[in-house]
């Protein structure tokens, strides 16, 4: 039987679900948490550096990214550090990818090739929030 995950995450939340029988009823193996994902980033920032503005000082051509979005970098990485040690392990065969829509670009962006070739679809919606059961009757839901 091909073994079947889905990942319902945000920005601060990655929930690891697994099809469990032909009823596609869910089973959570795991919740992984980015508290920072829900900060602002005065919160996350202690020391705030200068910027240099006008032709005196030296600048910066780079964008930089706020606290927050480095935060949320981070947590994708280990959303998909995860992942990819699961598929290593031949935990799953086939994986579903429901994400709020900037998180899952995010995720995108870290999911190894290896991981990506078993992603069967992706679906750019915050589901990370439901239980286990909210998630099946969301998805069958869809389903029909």
């Amino acid at each position: 039987m091909t073994t079947t995950w889905i990942i319902a995450a945000d920005s601060s939340r990655a929930r690891i679900l697994q099809v469990t029988d032909r009823d596609e009823h869910l089973e959570e193996l795991d919740d992984l948490l980015n508290p920072e994902g829900r900060v602002h980033d005065r919160e996350l920032i202690s020391d705030a550096h200068t910027r240099f503005h006008g032709t005196r000082g030296p600048g910066s051509d780079r964008e930089e990214l706020s606290a927050a979005d480095h935060a949320t970098e981070l947590f994708a990485k280990r959303v998909a550090d995860y992942l990819d040690k699961a598929r290593t392990a031949q935990r799953y065969d086939r994986l579903h990818l429901i994400a709020a829509p900037k998180f899952l670009g995010q995720l995108r962006k870290e999911i190894g090739k290896e991981v990506q070739k078993l992603v069967a679809e992706e679906l750019p919606k915050d589901l990370s929030w439901l239980n286990a059961r909210q998630i099946e009757q969301s998805l069958a839901r869809r389903m029909r």
